[in-house]
Order: structure tokens, then C-alpha cells, then sequence
């Protein structure tokens, strides 16, 4: 790691071939990680519900969400001081530790235990996270999108394929002694395991700390073409920043003085908000006008088409960020949720509409999310990325937690069209400051 951070700066034609290798091992990384996600979250809460109950399952679901989400904090903290290698390492093998616990929660049938497990489950949701900007910190300003959502994309592998190797996994362990449900938990840790030691042996050299070696070494290049003689300590801030670590309040603090940084957050926030609120509350309107027999069917159907239009589109959408641009591809990725919404929400007991409306939502979570993603990225300094990119994680996935449990109590009380109309209103902050022009010398672009 002291290697990493002190080792010649290299040089401009040889950042291309580091970040083509780069992209190869987050894009295997996300499928392998994708994998031990989905699998374990597929059949999460019916192992919660016969461990603890039916009444605390969705609790157990929530604790995954919100684990990933707290877990980014310590996660960027590592990454500061000692690159994405680590950092990314540590969050996988804090969702392989969160599956074993898992496991012997299940064994033993200690709901605490289980609590505990699926927080530290949710590392793995941290890792994926966390990679999309691995993969656009060497990437040209022209194709920051397209690169960040190819490593988006290559969730839909792992997620896609996932649940087809539950039934698998708890074959192969019944002979293990394991209970039922227990299978799929062991192999997302084995999953887990596997991208950390991908990761830690050949994610050299690593992308964050070559971004910030460079980001040093054109500090005085740009210095001399400006004839002003650069303060050493500005020279030395990124390497001073990175060993002593940059916590939320720094990252907040950089956010607060970059328009471009906020509106990167809050689309990335507020997507989300209005993605988990709709979808989570979906398969309960649907159970609505379908009887047992036919409401599993339906709810895979419907939540396939969700999660296509998540996923399967994203490099269109970054082609889109790097051609038109992050705010119009952030305004349309609202477009499209308001038009799911009313979709959606005026669907009655239509099923087919209803798939179109949680398509739609899916595709306006990908514009959203690979346009915020990327404009967060490029538009603060690398000394202090990593814990803008946590804090947009955080905020992102408390949020997410936050709609989740508040879209049950609305349902209830007033149904599914109101729940879509507050999901609709949620975002006319985000069009506001979307619109909100720009004020001329805003330090909006990387330093």
C-alpha cells in the first residue's frame, strides 16, 4: 500500500492500458459479487420468516439495505488512505462474514445473530456500489458514462442469473447438514471471498491512488503554462489528504461549495427514493387482483421487466451522459420516473400497464443514477472522492431504507395511487436544482 502512494508518477499514454484491465476485473468482480448478492437476498426473507417470524422478515430484508448503506462510511475511509484495492477488499469480505453469521444464525436460530449477519451482508451491496467509481477514475472526461455504467450493467449478470443457482446451492449443502435456505447464505460467502482475493491480487497498480499521482504531477504542469509558481503544499495535498483520511464532514463540506457535486447526490438520492417506494409496495397491489396461485408468477414477470429496465439499458444511458450531457440525462432519467409514476399509478388493477410502469421506473433509477454517479465523480477533487462518493452512498441507501418502511404505512392508509403520487412530488426538488443555473467560477469541474 506505502508502494502504491509513493511510486513514480506514470505517464499519460500509459493510463490507457491501466484502466482497460481495470474495467475487465470490476466488470468480473461485479458479475462474481452480483451473484453472492442475489443469491442470499433471494430467499432472505423466507429465511427470516421461519428463523424470526413473517412479521419481522421485511426487517430482516431492511438490515442487508441499511448495512450497505452505514458500511460505506468505514469503506471510503479505507480507500482514502489506501486505495480502491482495499477498500472494495474489505466490503466483500464483510458480506462473506455477514453470510456465515448468517448461517449459524440459522443453524442455531438466533434471530440476533441473523440481525447481525444481514448487516454485515449488506458489504456486498457496499462493494458493488463503490466499483462503479473504481471504473471512472482513470477514464477520459469523454466516456466517464459509458464506462461507469458498463460496470453497472454487469450487475444485471450476476443479479440475472442468481436466482437460478438457489435451488442449487441448497442441494448441494442439505448434504452439509445445513437447514433449508441455509445453502444459498454459504455460497454468497464463498462468492464474496473470491472478488476480494480477485481484487487485492490484481488490482494493481490501483486506480485511485494512480488518479491522485497524476492529478500531483499535473499540478506544476499547469502552473508553469499559467507562469505562477504552485505552493508545495498545494502539490503535496492530495498524498496529505489521502494518508490522514477524509471523513463525511470533509466530504459535506466539498458538496456544500459545488453545485455539480449536489445536484450529483441528489439525483442519485432522489432516484432512488422514488425506485424502492414504487417497486417495494408493487407486488402488494398486485396481490391485490391475483390469488395465490397466480401472484408469485405475476410478481417475477413484473419485477423482471423492473429490473431490465435498471440494468440491461445502462450503457445506452452513459453513451447518453457523455453525448448530451449529466444534467440532460439527469432531467430525463426524471422524465421517466414521473411518467412511471402516472403510469403506474393510474393502472388500477391492469397488470400489464403496471409492468410498463415499473419498467419505465427502472429506466428512470438508470438515468438518475449513471448521470448523477458520474457527474459526482468528475466534479470534486481526487484527494477527497472517495468520501463524496460514501457520503452519496450513505444518503443514497438511508434514504432507500427510509422510503422502503414509510411506502408500507402510506399503502395502507391511503393505497397505491397516493403512494405514487408522493413518490411523484418527491422529485420536484431535483427538477429545481437541476434548473438551477449555474453561477459563473463555481469549482464545478475536478480540481
Amino acid at each position: 500500500m506505502a508502494t502504491d502512494l509513493t511510486a513514480p508518477a506514470r505517464t499519460r499514454p500509459d493510463v490507457a492500458p491501466i484502466q482497460r484491465r481495470t474495467l475487465r476485473l470490476l466488470f468480473t468482480t461485479q458479475i462474481i459479487g452480483g451473484i453472492g448478492v442475489t443469491i442470499g437476498i433471494s430467499v432472505g426473507a423466507l429465511l427470516a420468516a421461519r428463523v424470526a417470524g413473517t412479521a419481522v422478515a421485511g426487517l430482516a430484508q431492511s438490515a442487508a439495505v441499511v448495512g450497505g448503506a452505514l458500511l460505506a462510511v468505514p469503506v471510503t475511509r479505507i480507500m482514502n488512505g489506501h486505495g480502491r484495492r482495499p477498500g472494495l477488499a474489505v466490503a466483500y469480505l464483510s458480506g462473506a462474514v455477514g453470510a456465515v453469521l448468517v448461517v449459524l444464525a440459522t443453524v442455531s436460530r438466533s434471530v440476533p445473530l441473523l440481525f447481525l449477519g444481514m448487516l454485515l451482508f449488506g458489504g456486498g451491496t457496499a462493494a458493488n456500489l463503490q466499483a462503479r467509481y473504481a471504473a471512472v477514475d482513470l477514464a477520459e472526461p469523454a466516456r466517464r458514462g459509458r464506462q461507469l455504467s458498463l460496470i453497472v450493467w454487469a450487475t444485471t449478470i450476476g443479479a440475472v442469473a442468481a436466482p437460478n443457482f438457489a435451488a442449487l446451492a441448497d442441494r448441494t449443502t442439505s448434504g452439509w447438514g445445513l437447514p433449508p435456505l441455509a445453502g444459498p447464505f454459504a455460497f454468497s460467502a464463498a462468492a464474496f471471498v473470491l472478488a476480494a482475493v480477485v481484487l487485492l491480487v490484481l488490482l494493481r497498480p490501483d486506480p485511485l491512488l494512480t488518479a491522485r499521482r497524476l492529478a500531483a504531477a499535473d499540478a506544476p504542469v499547469a502552473a508553469a503554462v499559467a507562469d505562477v509558481t504552485p505552493p508545495a503544499e498545494a502539490v503535496a495535498a492530495p498524498t496529505r489528504t489521502a494518508r490522514r483520511g477524509a471523513g463525511m464532514r470533509a466530504a459535506w463540506q466539498v458538496v456544500r461549495d459545488r453545485p455539480a457535486a449536489r445536484l450529483g447526490i441528489a439525483a442519485v438520492a432522489v432516484g432512488h427514493v422514488v425506485m424502492v417506494a414504487v417497486m417495494s409496495m408493487t407486488p402488494v397491489r398486485l396481490g391485490e387482483s391475483h390469488g395465490d396461485a397466480d401472484v408469485l408468477r405475476v410478481v417475477g414477470i413484473v419485477l423482471s421487466l423492473h429490473i431490465a429496465g435498471m440494468y440491461a439499458l445502462s450503457p445506452l444511458v452513459g453513451w447518453l451522459t457523455d453525448r448530451l450531457g449529466r444534467r440532460v440525462v439527469v432531467l430525463g432519467g426524471v422524465g421517466l420516473l414521473l411518467a412511471a409514476c402516472a403510469v403506474a399509478g393510474t393502472a388500477g388493477h391492469h397488470t400489464p400497464r403496471l409492468s410498463v410502469g415499473l419498467a419505465l421506473l427502472g429506466l428512470g433509477w438508470s438515468g438518475t443514477m449513471v448521470a448523477g454517479s458520474t457527474l459526482l465523480s468528475e466534479s470534486v477533487p481526487a484527494a477527497v472522492r472517495p468520501s463524496v462518493q460514501g457520503l452519496s452512498d450513505l444518503t443514497m441507501g438511508l434514504a432507500g431504507a427510509g422510503a422502503a418502511a414509510l411506502s408500507g404505512f402510506v399503502m395502507r392508509a391511503a393505497g397505491y395511487p397516493v403512494l405514487t403520487l408522493l413518490a411523484a412530488i418527491a422529485v420536484v426538488p431535483l427538477v429545481a436544482l437541476a434548473l438551477r443555473p449555474v453561477p459563473v467560477g463555481a469549482p464545478d469541474e475536478e480540481d
